[in-house]
C-alpha cells in the first residue's frame, strides 16, 4: 500500500488529486472545531458525557463533531441516511429501480434525488436537536430567530459536507463520502489511544505495561487482518462464452472464452452492521438525549438491553441477551442487503443473452438457482465474519470497563475505504501507463 502511494506521488496527475484530498479534509477538520454561534461546546461535553458509551459510534462516525455540537455537527450522517432510503426504495418503486439501470443517466438522477432527501433529513434532524436541546435549557437563547439561525448553520454545514465528497469523488480520490466518513474515525483514534493508555498501561510495571501494550496492538492488528481478509476474499464462479468463427469453406469452428463471475464474501460490506446497528441504537439515544437513560422498570431493562454499553458487564449478564438480538439482526440484514443489491436471476439471464453458461449447469432458471445456492452460503460465512469483528471490541469494552470510540464497525469502514481507494489509485496509474505506452 505505501509503496503504491509512493509511486502515484510521483504521477503528476494522481500527485495533485492526493493533495487536493489532503486540503479537503483539513478543511472538514477545521469545520469540525468549530462551534455553533451561540452554543457553548463545554455545555454539550458535560450533556454527552453523561451518557456514557451509548453515542460512541455516533461520536466516532461524526469526528467528534457532534459531541463539541460544530457547525458540522450533523457530518455525513444524513447523506448515509438517505442513500440507504433511496436504496430501499428502489425495490417498491419501478421507476427509480428504472433509474437504477439506465446507465449513467439515471445514476446521475438518483444522485440528484438522494441529495434532495439529504437536505430534508438535515433540515428535520437541526430541527429536532434545536426544538430538543432549547427546551431542556441547554441553549443560550430559545426564541424562533436562533432556533432558525441553528437550523440553517447545521443544515449549510451537511450540505457543505456533501459537496465536499462530491468535489473530492470528481477531483480528488476514492468516494468523497467514504474518505470522509474515514477521516472522522481516525481522529478519534488518539483520544482513544490515550484512554487506553491511561486505563490499562498507566501505573503499571514497564513489564507489565509493554505486555498489555502487545495485546491491544495484537487484537487490533488481528481484527485489521480479518477485515482485509473479509473486504478481499472471493468465491469465482466460472463462465464459459461460446463463439463461432468461420473457417475455410463453409466449415465453421466453435471457440470458448472462460472467465468468473467474482462473488464477494462479505457481500453487503459494512450496510449490514449499519442497518443493524442503527436499529438497536435509536431508542438509546433518543433516551439519552432526553435524560432518561437510567431508571427501573420494564422499559429501561429494555432499553439496557438495546445498548450495547452494558453488554458483557460481569455484573449483570443478563442485558446481554442484547448481543445475541443484534447477531441475529447483522446476520438478516446481510441477507436482506445483498438481495436488493445482487438479482441472480438478472445475471444468469445477461449471460444466456450473451452465450455464456457455467460449466455444468444449465443456462437460464438453472443457472440462476445455482447462483442463489452459492450466495446463500458465502453470505452467512461473511456475516460471521463481520459478527465476530463487531463483537469482540464489544466483548471486551464489556469485560474490561474500557471507554473507547472505535469498535468493529469503525475498523469494517477504514480498512474498507482505504483497500478500495488503494485499488482505485492503482487503476489510475495502470490507464496512466497504458496511454504512455500508446503514445509512444
Amino acid at each position: 500500500m505505501f509503496q503504491t502511494i509512493r509511486d502515484a506521488f510521483k504521477i503528476k496527475e494522481i500527485r495533485k488529486r492526493l493533495i487536493f484530498t489532503f486540503l479537503m479534509l483539513i478543511v472538514v477538520r477545521i469545520g469540525s472545531q468549530l462551534p455553533l454561534p451561540g452554543v457553548d461546546p463545554d455545555v454539550f461535553k458535560q450533556l454527552f458525557g453523561n451518557t456514557g458509551d451509548s453515542l460512541n459510534f455516533f461520536n466516532a462516525i461524526t469526528g467528534g463533531s457532534f459531541e463539541q455540537m460544530s457547525v458540522f455537527a450533523l457530518s455525513i450522517t444524513p447523506y448515509i441516511t438517505s442513500t440507504i432510503i433511496i436504496q430501499l426504495l428502489t425495490i417498491s418503486f419501478p421507476k427509480l429501480e428504472e433509474m437504477q439501470r439506465d446507465g449513467e443517466e439515471g445514476r446521475k438522477k438518483l444522485s440528484r434525488i438522494t441529495r434532495y432527501v439529504t437536505i430534508g433529513l438535515a433540515v428535520m434532524e437541526a430541527l429536532a436537536m434545536a426544538i430538543g436541546f432549547g427546551r431542556s435549557g441547554y441553549l443560550s437563547h430559545y426564541n424562533f430567530p436562533f432556533v432558525l439561525m441553528m437550523v440553517t448553520v447545521l443544515t449549510a454545514g451537511a450540505s457543505a459536507l456533501m459537496w465536499i465528497g462530491d468535489e473530492i469523488t470528481r477531483n480528488g480520490v476514492g468516494n468523497g463520502i467514504s474518505i470522509i466518513l474515514v477521516i472522522n474515525i481516525v481522529s478519534r483514534f488518539p483520544q482513544d489511544a490515550t484512554t487506553l493508555y491511561n486505563q490499562f498501561i498507566k501505573g503499571q510495571t514497564i513489564a507489565r505495561g509493554i505486555l498489555i501494550g502487545v495485546i491491544i496492538a495484537a487484537i487490533i492488528v488481528g481484527l485489521v487482518v480479518m477485515v482485509v481478509v473479509l473486504q478481499c476474499a472471493e468465491r469465482r464462479i466460472p463462465v464459459q462464452y461460446s463463439r463461432r468463427l468461420q473457417g475455410v469453406g463453409r466449415n465453421t469452428y466453435s471457440a470458448a472464452n472462460s472467465t468468473f463471475i467474482p462473488l464477494k464474501v462479505n457481500t453487503g460490506g459494512v450496510m449490514p452492521v449499519i442497518f443493524a446497528q442503527s436499529l438497536m441504537q435509536a431508542p438509546v439515544i433518543i433516551a439519552a438525549l432526553a435524560g432518561k437513560s437510567s431508571g427501573k422498570g420494564v422499559g429501561y431493562t429494555i432499553l439496557y438491553m438495546l445498548s450495547e454499553s452494558h453488554w458483557f458487564t460481569p455484573s449483570n449478564w443478563f442485558y446481554t441477551i442484547g448481543a445475541a438480538v443484534y447477531v441475529l439482526l447483522l446476520i438478516a440484514f446481510a441477507y436482506f442487503y445483498t438481495s436488493i443489491t445482487f438479482n441472480p436471476l438478472e445475471i444468469a439471464d445477461n449471460m444466456k443473452k450473451s452465450g455464456g453458461f457455467v460449466p455444468g449447469i444449465r443456462p437460464g432458471k438453472p443457472t440462476s438457482d445455482y447462483l442463489q445456492r452459492v450466495l446463500n452460503s458465502i453470505i452467512f460465512i461473511g456475516a460471521i465474519g463481520l459478527t465476530i469483528v463487531s463483537i469482540l471490541p464489544i466483548m471486551l469494552n464489556g469485560l474490561t470497563g474500557a471507554n473507547v470510540s472505535f469498535g468493529g464497525t469503525s475498523i469494517i469502514i477504514v480498512v474498507g475505504v482505504v483497500v478500495e481507494t488503494v485499488k482505485q489509485i492503482e487503476g489510475q496509474m495502470m490507464v496512466r501507463n497504458y496511454k504512455g505506452f500508446l503514445t509512444d
